[in-house]
């Protein structure tokens, strides 16, 4: 999850994408499905076989979702009379894979896993992924409408559906029960009620802190861009950079200020496996951070205040409640496959209300209201967090960095505002100016043909 100089853009940034996913190091391998699984839908009419004798190769990260759907393969191969050939890899690997492959031109594979927001942008500027636009609505029993409009927004490039989504996440406010309880708090619904609470839960003689989240320069940055659109704010608008407007400098001065005063030590080196991990401790009062992490501080392997954790909407400033709500994993079509109409097929099937249901019962969380409206739909989750879920995809924004093809020189620039702030920096404005014009520059390198 974790450049460029005019026409040199798109190959410098192929160039960045394979020196970090060389760095990951193991391999992944091939999984042959010979696992039975459940009824599958979205599929071809039953008895019908349009695809025999057709064969296509799917890579999927080594991921809860790519074990999730692969049981459920053998049912789909053999309703269509298709061929799913499988590769696994690892998450940069699978970065590595994928530009070799079509840097090569290479026809293969067909369809893919892909992190819209991290690479959607370089691969569909390179030309790498075939846009979808014209599938979705040729049967109306897909209910393309079923899917949310940020997920959708988190693979739409240009104007054209760079993929389908898969696995969706939001930002949340996570919030200690007997704290709050003891202290006569109200859970917090405003930023201002947040300061104010985190404040008077500071106990560091106690070991007790109030807030913390993560506050490394690039992983803070997709965790402060829901401050930032609380506040009305955003990290662009079109194509400039907005970074330095008040509601962005406010939002930053917010989430650095509540990490400075109400945060445990070392918080500026914090990632999110350390602050879930102090918060699992019993050592915090709050915490900010995506939905999808919530087995570490519910489980009671991994923490030791599992039963003690609430769920509470992100907190709203001047622009309201306006968590990130994205796509962090989605299903794309090789630009250069041979077989279109199969590769539509699988991950119309894949994506598909049925198979939604059965890989979301496993965990992961999909894009389809239909199935987060079901019960059997949410079973997997904790009965508290699912309406938080609901309601942040209904008012969240579709991505979570800035929307760039240089995603890690943008993050820098932009945690650097938040940590000068957390460094005691009182007027940041300074900064967010400077930080703005490296932003502009990205982006205008990007944007360069």
């Amino acid at each position: 999850m974790k450049h460029i100089q005019g026409k040199r853009v798109l190959s410098v940034g192929v160039t960045a994408l394979l020196t970090a996913a060389l760095a990951a190091g193991c391999a992944g391998g091939t999984n042959n499905n010979t696992n039975q699984g459940a009824q599958p839908g979205g599929g071809a009419a039953a008895g019908d076989k349009p695809f025999q004798g057709k064969s296509i190769t799917f890579v999927t990260a080594n991921h809860p979702w790519g074990e999730a759907i692969k049981p459920l393969l053998p049912e789909f191969e053999a309703k269509t009379g298709m061929k799913v050939n499988v590769q696994s890899f690892f998450e940069d690997q699978l970065t590595q894979k994928l530009t070799v492959q079509f840097t090569a031109n290479s026809a293969t594979p067909d369809v893919f896993m892909y992190r819209p927001l991290q690479e959607g942008k370089l691969f569909y500027k390179n030309g790498w992924v075939s846009p979808l636009d014209e599938f979705p609505n040729k049967d109306a029993s897909y209910d393309f409408a079923d899917f949310s409009k940020s997920s959708i927004g988190s693979v739409t490039v240009d104007g054209k559906l760079a993929g389908i989504p898969i696995i969706t996440e939001q930002e949340i406010l996570y919030y200690r029960k007997d704290l709050l309880q003891n202290a006569g708090i109200a859970v917090p619904k405003t930023m201002d009620e947040l300061v104010a609470a985190a404040k008077k839960l500071h106990d560091p003689s106690k070991e007790i802190y109030g807030f913390v989240a993560r506050g490394q320069r690039s992983p803070l940055v997709t965790q402060v861009s829901s401050f930032v659109f609380s506040e009305g704010g955003d990290f662009h608008n079109g194509n400039k950079a907005t970074i330095n407007t008040p509601e962005a400098i406010k939002a930053f001065t917010t989430y650095g200020t509540l990490l400075k005063d109400f945060g445990p030590p070392g918080v500026l080196n914090m990632s999110w496996p350390q602050a879930f991990g102090i918060f699992a401790q019993g050592k915090v009062a709050f915490i900010t951070d995506a939905n999808s992490l919530y087995g570490n501080v519910t489980d009671p392997e991994k923490s030791k205040v599992s039963d003690k954790v609430g769920f509470a909407m992100f907190p709203g400033g001047a622009g309201g409640s306006k968590p990130y709500s994205i796509t962090s994993w989605g299903l794309a079509m090789n630009s250069k496959t041979a077989n279109k109409e199969a590769s539509w097929e699988f991950i119309k099937w894949a994506t598909s209300k049925e198979v939604v249901l059965k890989t979301q019962q496993a965990g992961n969380p999909g894009a389809r209201a239909s199935v987060w409206d079901m019960a059997e739909g949410v079973t997997g989750f904790p009965a508290e967090l699912v309406p938080i879920i609901k309601e942040s995809a209904k008012v969240g924004v579709d991505h979570d960095r800035p929307v760039v093809i240089s995603v890690g020189e943008a993050r820098d620039a932009v945690g650097e505002i938040v940590q000068q702030v957390m460094a005691g920096q009182t007027n940041i404005k300074e900064t967010a100016d400077k930080a703005n014009a490296a932003l502009q520059a990205i982006m205008d390198k990007d944007n360069a043909k």
